[in-house]
């Protein structure tokens, strides 16, 4: 325990840093300043709003040393299913790019069909994060990340090529941007949305909003408190504000991860992971409701008052998280794999491993009923 002599002397400490960093707030109260000015306040519209949700690779391992097989699962709100496999961070990469592809050559699966239209046909030539393993070494488990991330971009991707009955939003989870896709291949993959959106006019009739929401974003971090002291967005009334690219430049370690195509018109370097701009939301009616990042596909940005009261009336009706996409919401309930699924999920783990077992299958039984940790027992 810290003795009070230490918490005076470190008080102290807290407080001359403050001092100090004092101008660092100002700083950042000027540049937010200027956006106060720009807030608009959201008009509610009518449109079908639709969400697509990977599954959250935390929650969703089967535990079992020395193996971790995750789920790669991708569904909607309404409980549509796109994808269920299962991988592990020591599944051979040529292996899991071959599923892809049928013996013919022709795509398979979402992703397959993705790799196919930005021309490579192995996962490290779609991605530079997916490399294979060296023999005998351990494999990093974040491609598993990498790889589901590009599958929900392919379902995404799909998806946009389905007829659709009635003029649509839909609501990815995360921002529309991406470091995954090696070279330009995600510029290339965001102009084949372009073209299937306005292809869904043309054919259809129906206009497809696309948009991303965060629950976190650097921007938002860095600026929340000299928002509060400027008062931006604390409005008696839904609104939003642009967030210009400067400023998300200042809040990204790497600028690019904010340079979108509007920075490469004023002379920028190329756009190669950006897909969205960013607004800061609020979707309630109090002066402290939550304020989220939400990413519009950048040829929309000029719809962006239709599109974010679109998204209104889904978020106002938010449960168990107030002001937020219910949409979003019920394509996580849906995504997640837990209870009684990942109870049976993971007795497949066991069933697979009394194969490979063979007669020492019996030794796994025993196992089953160790403690495998006793330690736990100290909170007992």
């Amino acid at each position: 325990m810290i003795d009070p002599e230490s918490y005076a002397l470190i008080k102290e400490a807290i407080a001359g840093c403050i001092d100090t960093d004092q101008s660092v707030l100002d700083t950042l109260c000027e540049e937010i300043r200027p956006i106060k000015g720009a807030t608009r306040r959201i008009q509610p519209r009518v449109t079908t709003s639709i969400s697509l949700v990977g599954t959250d690779g935390g929650n969703n391992q089967l535990q079992f040393d020395p193996f971790l097989i995750q789920l790669v699962r991708v569904v909607d709100s309404s409980n549509n299913e796109y994808c269920l496999e299962a991988v592990s961070p020591t599944t051979p990469i040529d292996r899991l790019g071959e599923r892809q592809f049928n013996e013919d050559g022709s795509p398979r699966t979402a992703l397959g069909e993705m790799m196919t239209l930005l021309g490579v046909n192995s996962l490290p030539a779609l991605s530079h994060m997916i490399r294979p393993g060296n023999k005998g070494k351990p494999m990093s488990p974040s491609w598993v990340q990498v790889y589901r991330e590009l599958i929900e971009w392919a379902v995404l991707l799909s998806i946009l090529k389905k007829d659709f009955g009635t003029d649509s939003l839909i609501v990815c989870d995360g921002l529309l941007r991406s470091k995954v896709f090696a070279k330009e291949l995600f510029q290339h993959l965001l102009q084949e949305m372009k073209r299937r959106i306005e292809a869904q006019f043309k054919r259809n009739r129906r206009h497809i909003y696309l948009v991303g929401v965060a629950k976190h974003s650097k921007v938002l971090s860095r600026y929340r408190l000299a928002m509060s002291l400027e008062g931006v967005l604390q409005t008696d009334y839904p609104a939003y504000v642009e967030v210009p690219r400067e400023v998300e430049e200042r809040a990204y370690v790497w600028s690019e991860f904010a340079r979108g195509d509007d920075r490469v018109a004023e002379g920028g370097e190329i756009n190669r992971f950006v897909g969205g701009k960013m607004f800061l939301v609020k979707f309630g009616s109090h002066r402290r409701d939550p304020v989220w990042p939400v990413d519009i596909f950048l040829p929309q940005v000029s719809e962006a008052q239709l599109i974010l009261g679109s998204m209104l009336a889904d978020a106002i009706n938010g449960f168990p998280i107030p002001n937020y996409p219910l949409c979003l919401q019920k394509a996580h309930e849906n995504a997640a794999v837990v209870d009684f699924d990942l109870d049976i999920l993971q007795n497949f783990i066991y069933e697979g491993l009394r194969r490979s077992l063979g007669t020492q299958a019996s030794t796994l039984d025993v196992f089953q009923l160790q403690d495998a940790d006793p330690a736990q027992r100290r909170y007992g």
